[in-house]
């Protein structure tokens, strides 16, 4: 028998190793659960700025990279789905529920 070459394990071989072992274990849920504690610990540590922080950061990289105009486009394929999913008459419903909230917010600020 041929005797095989040891081959040293990278990282990325390690942590995929590892992360299948543990969904195998744990169920794909366990990865959400421990991200909403993870998140949660984050807001109670930096607070609920932080998010609104590092999201105008990766707004920013973004439109360094693929210029103002990526935006119009990848808003435009995300309507087209919506359209597609739950129909035309779809943002005429969200927009009547839009308008009664925000009629709600002016009067509430009225008194």
């Amino acid at each position: 028998m041929p005797e095989r070459e040891k081959h040293e394990m990278t990282v990325r071989e390690a942590g995929r190793k590892g992360g299948e072992a543990v969904k195998e274990k744990y169920g794909t849920a366990f990865y959400s659960r421990i991200g909403k504690k993870g998140g949660e610990t984050v807001a109670e540590l930096h607070g609920p700025e932080f998010y609104s922080q590092i999201g105008r950061k990766g707004g920013e990289a973004v439109k360094e990279k693929h210029g103002p105009e990526f935006y119009a486009q990848i808003g435009r394929k995300g309507g087209e789905v919506v359209k597609e999913t739950h129909g035309p008459e779809y943002y005429s419903t969200i927009g009547k529920k839009g308008g009664k909230a925000r009629g709600l917010k002016h009067e509430r600020a009225k008194k």
